[in-house]
């Protein structure tokens, strides 16, 4: 099992250093891969009675400019969307941004994509807020045959291409596309068309459910279940310390093949504690495992 680290990006802030810090100790002192969240615009909540989730005081780095900055300071830090609101963006745009960094990084991007569920996100795009889960679906179709070839034609639903390439192509034209989100249209979508499943929840009977699930859409695919990823997050502040092990050690047995840890909502002093939090977990992390962490990333 891969173990990352979740980008704390609503309580790291804006200074470069710090976020160059956070980055260069997580890929020294072992982590796989750095997994950040995508939103582009946060909501005021002052003439939006009942708003829940994220607003206007949420600060969220973009996730592609990010990457190219952390692909420049790193040498083997997986990069990983967790996840990418594919639909409120230009899936040409999109193909272009991520062959981008899978160029800068030496091809060490991997995409994470959902539907959201901000609708005001999706208006000031441009983007209508139904159907966006047939949207998603065809955009990942878009992408890897972008991804692929030079020159392409496509006519689609909702997107045309016409005689047209991205240029420079990234190194990989499988760019891995893993799915987030616990409905069952995400679950039937990631075992049809994805390379992995992001589960945000602890390895119970419902999540064992669910995995199969996973599987057996892609038994009726026609694809090898065993080739589909896992990879749940550990969020630190919600799961007591005691429980750390067996929550990775339960995922594991499930079949998880990465990890990630959050540690956002832990009240933490200051934006530089983070990094610090996350050398120490590591080792109680590995320690659960076994494997070695030098054997995870061979």
């Amino acid at each position: 099992m891969k173990i990352g680290a979740v980008f704390p990006q609503l309580e790291i802030g804006a200074d470069p250093a710090v976020v160059r810090a956070w980055t260069e100790t997580v890929e020294e002192v072992g982590y796989t891969h750095a997994l950040a969240y995508d939103h582009v615009l946060g909501a005021d909540p002052a003439n939006r009675p009942g708003w829940t989730g994220y607003t206007d005081q949420s600060l969220f780095h973009e996730v592609f400019v990010l990457f190219g900055y952390m692909a420049a300071i790193t040498t083997s830090l997986e990069l990983v969307t967790g996840v990418l609101v594919l639909p409120q963006r230009q899936t040409a745009l999109v193909a272009k941004q991520a062959a981008e960094v899978d160029v800068l990084s030496g091809g060490r991007l991997r995409l994470g994509v959902g539907i959201g569920w901000n609708a005001v996100e999706y208006q000031a795009l441009g983007v209508p807020f139904e159907q966006r889960g047939a949207r998603l679906t065809e955009q990942v179709d878009l992408l890897r045959k972008l991804w692929a070839e030079p020159v392409i034609s496509y006519q689609g639903r909702f997107d045309e291409v016409e005689e047209a390439g991205l240029n420079p192509l990234p190194p990989r034209p499988d760019i891995p596309v893993w799915f987030g989100g616990r409905a069952e249209a995400v679950l039937r979508r990631t075992g049809r068309i994805g390379d992995g499943w992001m589960p945000q929840s602890a390895p119970d009977d419902r999540a064992r459910a669910e995995v199969e699930r996973v599987r057996s859409y892609a038994v009726e695919a026609g694809r090898d279940p065993a080739e589909i990823g896992f990879e749940p997050r550990l969020t630190l502040g919600a799961v007591p310390e005691k429980d750390w092990q067996g929550f990775v050690e339960g995922w594991r047995e499930l079949g998880a093949t990465h990890l990630c840890v959050n540690t956002m909502n832990m009240g933490l002093a200051k934006p530089e504690d983070h990094a610090a939090v996350l050398r120490d977990v590591l080792p109680l992390l590995r320690g659960s495992s076994t494997e070695s962490l030098t054997e995870e990333k061979e």
